[in-house]
């Protein structure tokens, strides 16, 4: 049977996730956390059929519930796959989760920050199918359960993810598009199945012409069929780096300006 270029791609990203889990099972030495990496509260969700899934909540320090907060919610790469409620903050997911969380962004955008940890043999999503799977229906009730505890801004709540964690997010779009005000996209692809749905949200698209994981072809004709659906995404692309693109993104100095900008409906 002859595989298509994105099927192909669509197992060379999952054999990459595959690899770096693998990679992390085997680390023997213990994960050191920062000291702010404390502020991250573990938590543990479990479903009515008992099925369980770990998850991280920053919280803003002068938290008042009288007021409305953004919320980020972060998918993690393949490397932040597990159970112990550390890998989806740390290491290769760190600048994704704790570029929100400094002081100076924090001051101009107080957001609270969702990190729930996929299981270590599972994926966010299918690329190919677009489907809401078992472990983001934990993820999507997390959500819920947050809004129902804190004072959640509805207009505000923002999705990004690199990877793996990027299917995730593309799958959201697609499945959700009227309840996100933006999303971050970094390193990733997808079949679509509904790129209007995508077009009716700020999108920010994050690649590295030297990715062996994700071409960059793959992903330039991505934002030209997003484009031609109605949407406005917006491209950065970075010369000779690799697949590790949230080096850069996360250095963006118009990041969290950008984001913190985009208000749902609006």
């Amino acid at each position: 049977m002859k595989l298509g270029f994105r099927t192909k791609v669509s197992l060379l990203l999952l054999l990459a996730s595959l690899l770096a889990a693998a990679a992390t099972s085997a680390q023997t030495t213990p994960i050191r956390l920062k000291p702010d990496d404390y502020i991250f509260r573990k938590n543990m969700y479990t479903n009515k059929k008992g099925d369980k899934m770990p998850y991280r909540l920053f919280a803003p320090q002068d938290y008042d519930a009288a007021k409305k907060y953004p919320l980020v919610i972060w998918f993690h790469g393949g490397e932040g796959r597990g159970f112990d409620n550390e890998a989806q903050i740390t290491k290769g997911n760190e600048l994704g989760t704790h570029v929100w969380t400094t002081k100076e962004n924090q001051a101009q955008f107080p957001a609270f920050v969702l990190a729930p940890q996929c299981a270590g043999n599972e994926n966010w999503s299918d690329p190919e199918i677009n489907e809401v799977n078992p472990q983001m229906q934990m993820a999507l009730d997390i959500l819920a359960l947050v809004q129902k505890n804190y004072s959640i801004d509805a207009d505000r709540i923002y999705l990004a993810g690199q990877s793996m964690g990027g299917l995730g997010v593309w799958t959201l779009l697609q499945a959700f598009p009227e309840k996100w005000a933006a999303a971050l996209v970094l390193c990733s692809f997808d079949n679509f199945t509904n790129a209007k749905g995508i077009a009716r949200v700020p999108l920010w698209i994050f690649q590295g012409d030297g990715d062996l994981t994700v071409p960059v072809d793959l992903v330039r004709e991505m934002v030209k069929q997003l484009k031609k659906a109605g949407g406005q995404p917006r491209y950065s692309e970075y010369h000779k780096v690799g697949h590790e693109v949230w080096l850069k993104a996360f250095a963006e100095p118009e990041l969290v300006s950008w984001l913190s900008a985009q208000i749902r409906g609006k």
